[in-house]
């Protein structure tokens, strides 16, 4: 059977600031992003239901990790010191996938035109 992916995306407001770039650049000034996460699974459809997964089982399983992002600076996270959307994408990946078994990827978007795939370990 072929698998199909299918994601979910949810936004969240958050400050923070780049500590490793060289001086003079402007991401290690303190700002902020409206943060663009698009949560892919990938899996079988079940015959009977239709669909690989419930939209709201992901929702469900992002949803303590949204309340840890949300309207925080991401720099005082445990594990988000360098908060980089490589990071976050890598942070979020082993936060979910222990409870979300079908995830593929973790996509993150921290302004319109730029952003990161994260295709797991």
């Amino acid at each position: 059977m072929m698998k199909t992916e299918l994601y979910k995306e949810f936004m969240f407001e958050a400050a923070h600031h780049l500590p490793n770039v060289p001086e003079g650049h402007k991401c290690g000034r303190l700002h902020g992003h409206s943060f663009l996460v698009r949560v892919y699974v990938a899996g079988d459809v079940d015959p009977h239901t239709g669909w690989v997964i419930d939209f709201a089982e992901i929702k469900e399983a992002f949803k303590p990790i949204y309340n840890q992002l949300d309207h925080y600076y991401l720099n005082e996270i445990e594990g988000l010191e360098n908060p980089t959307s490589e990071v976050l994408a890598k942070w979020i990946w082993k936060r979910l996938k222990p409870g979300l078994p079908l995830l593929s990827k973790i996509e993150i978007k921290e302004t319109c035109t730029a952003g990161c795939i994260y295709l797991g370990e």
